[in-house]
């Protein structure tokens, strides 16, 4: 036999290999049945790679499996990433994606426990890993929106499956949950129906959410000061300050050959004052069922910008009647408790409380977040006030994936307005925002 010969017949070898794992994935994920003969060449082949039969048992955690042996840490870090993989692994890396796999996408039915949920949040962590990100980092990566959607839909039925009541009623189960987005929609539709310790832990959760994406959007914020240097305020003479280039260039003529040095008889000093115009921020937010990710989101954002110097921000929140929230808009957490997810959608009413606050159209931007399936007289409106000047934010999604449906009438209509519906992560919406406040 040749070497040609008996490397074809490996390669066959481990194609075949492959296969079986892969269909036995399958089976598993989309049967509610073994497949005895898939399961038993599966554990020969995971045994023949020196692997702990534990791999394929979807009721192993990958945070045990890793426990139980250190070495597979390393190997599960990138495994699906795009990049370069090692030829001739191409069995083992099978087995080991399908375990991340099973473990993610085989959620079976029936009810959840809280334990349940956040075991498989730690999953679908190792499989983020396993993407080449840390967890949580799909829904940030662009070209992921669907994955990262599939994820946070996969999550949302676990939550629903899960008694959430009874869980917020008991302190030991609900320290066990985590916040999460598809958590806090639940809690948000449900919390007229929460009292007692329900409602307290149900508060704290939304509060500990609420704190944690603030601060991720404080950091996009700030990553930007808002303003134009105002060169009319002398710089502040520290040492921070010091311009360091433009002093040695300054004082060039005073160089020493002999000595060899520089002697500085004048220092120059960076000016960092900012010159801030007041602006009015106006901040309409569709709150109907299918726009929590995006009402949670923008309402943390306005918060944020309300803190910043010279911005007025306001605040509106709508499906069939609107709410100004204009008072509480430094408090996220108090927006939050004070809307009410669900219903329909007439943004007209809205707009009959947003429009008024316009009173110098040239500095002021209005923010309408909304999937628009809405009234159609309501295109009037906004093109009147794109008009005037005011600078008009249609935005169709500002969550975690990026992903959501977006009435296509109305995105033409704005598109062929000048102003295309803002799709994508909340990073899109920081940008244009601090655009028009520079």
């Amino acid at each position: 036999m040749t070497e040609t010969q008996t490397s074809e017949e490996t390669h066959g070898s481990d194609e075949t290999r492959r296969q079986v794992l892969y269909w036995r994935l399958l089976s598993r994920v989309f049967g509610a049945d073994e497949q005895p003969a898939l399961e038993t060449a599966s554990v020969a082949i995971v045994e023949d790679l020196g692997l702990p039969p534990a791999l394929l048992d979807p009721g192993v955690s990958v945070d045990t499996l890793v426990q139980r042996f250190p070495d597979l840490e390393a190997e599960l870090q990138g495994l699906m990433a795009d990049k370069e993989h090692e030829e001739g692994d191409e069995v083992r890396r099978a087995a080991l994606v399908s375990k991340l796999l099973l473990n993610v996408f085989q959620t079976g039915s029936g009810n959840v426990t809280a334990s349940q949920l956040e075991r498989w949040k730690k999953d679908a962590g190792w499989f983020e890993k396993g993407m080449g990100c840390e967890p949580g980092g799909l829904r940030h990566r662009p070209g992921d929106e669907e994955v990262a959607a599939v994820l946070a839909g996969i999550e949302g039925d676990l939550v629903k499956r899960m008694h959430l009541r009874e869980v917020l009623a008991d302190p030991q189960l609900a320290r066990q949950l985590t916040p999460s987005m598809s958590l806090i929609e639940q809690l948000l539709h449900d919390k007229s129906n929460l009292s007692g310790v329900a409602l307290a832990n149900a508060k704290a959760l939304i509060r500990r959410f609420v704190d944690e994406v603030a601060e991720v959007l404080r950091t996009q914020v700030e990553k930007a000061s808002v303003g134009e240097i105002d060169r009319s305020v002398p710089p502040k003479r520290v040492f921070r300050n010091l311009d360091i280039e433009r002093t040695i260039w300054k004082n060039l003529t005073n160089w020493s050959p002999e000595d060899e040095r520089l002697y500085v008889d004048k220092l120059f000093y960076k000016q960092t004052a900012r010159r801030t115009t007041p602006a009015k921020m106006i901040v309409v937010v569709d709150q109907s069922g299918s726009m929590v990710d995006a009402m949670v989101n923008c309402t943390i954002l306005a918060s944020i910008f309300s803190g910043l110097p010279k911005v007025d921000v306001h605040l509106v929140a709508y499906d069939t009647r609107a709410l100004d929230l204009t008072p509480w808009v430094h408090d996220p957490f108090e927006v939050l408790l004070r809307t009410t997810l669900g219903g329909g959608t007439d943004g007209t009413v809205a707009m009959a409380i947003a429009r008024p606050k316009i009173t110098d159209p040239r500095n002021t931007v209005m923010v309408w977040i909304s999937d628009f399936y809405d009234n159609r007289s309501l295109i009037t409106d906004f093109e009147a006030i794109h008009r005037s000047g005011v600078k008009f934010i249609p935005v169709g999604s500002v969550n975690s994936s990026g992903h959501q449906s977006v009435d296509p009438w109305y995105r033409q209509k704005l598109k062929d307005l000048g102003t295309p519906v803002l799709s994508g992560h909340i990073k899109k919406l920081v940008f244009e925002l601090k655009n028009f406040l520079t």
